[in-house]
């Protein structure tokens, strides 16, 4: 009996490593230091290592100031493409932002986090004329 547990336990391991499919270069980008009111964006790069075509079924960010586009066709086996995530920077302050992308024949999201810190831009002081 411990036998079939062990090699249902094998299979469902396989399986699920079977339904990732994509291969993401990095899942977090640090901005550093940014201008307030200035938008800033990162490409994340994937490739689709799966033996059949994928296709992006949604990617949400968790507020309305970051922005994921990205190409809503298949993406073909072997193949690469890309998510652009914009962060609109209009407060200043330290910011963590994620983006949740979920792929055809994937169980759970991928999580891809852009952060920085938004910098207020203060205006450049003269000497008075003596």
């Amino acid at each position: 009996m411990k036998g079939i547990f062990l090699v249902l336990a094998m299979m469902m391991g396989v399986m699920v490593m079977a339904q990732t499919g994509v291969e993401f270069k990095t899942i977090n980008h640090q901005f550093g230091k940014i201008k307030r009111g200035t938008p800033v964006s990162y490409v994340f790069e994937y490739k689709n290592v799966s033996d059949k075509p994928i296709v992006i079924e949604f990617a949400n960010a968790d507020c309305g100031c970051t922005t994921p586009e990205y190409d809503h066709g298949a993406i073909p086996k072997g193949k690469k493409s890309s998510i652009k995530v914009t962060y609109n920077a209009a407060y200043d302050g330290i910011f963590k932002k994620s983006v949740n992308v979920k792929f055809t024949n994937s169980n759970q999201p991928y999580i891809l986090t852009v952060e920085g810190d938004v910098l207020v831009d203060k205006p450049a002081t003269t000497k008075p004329k003596a």
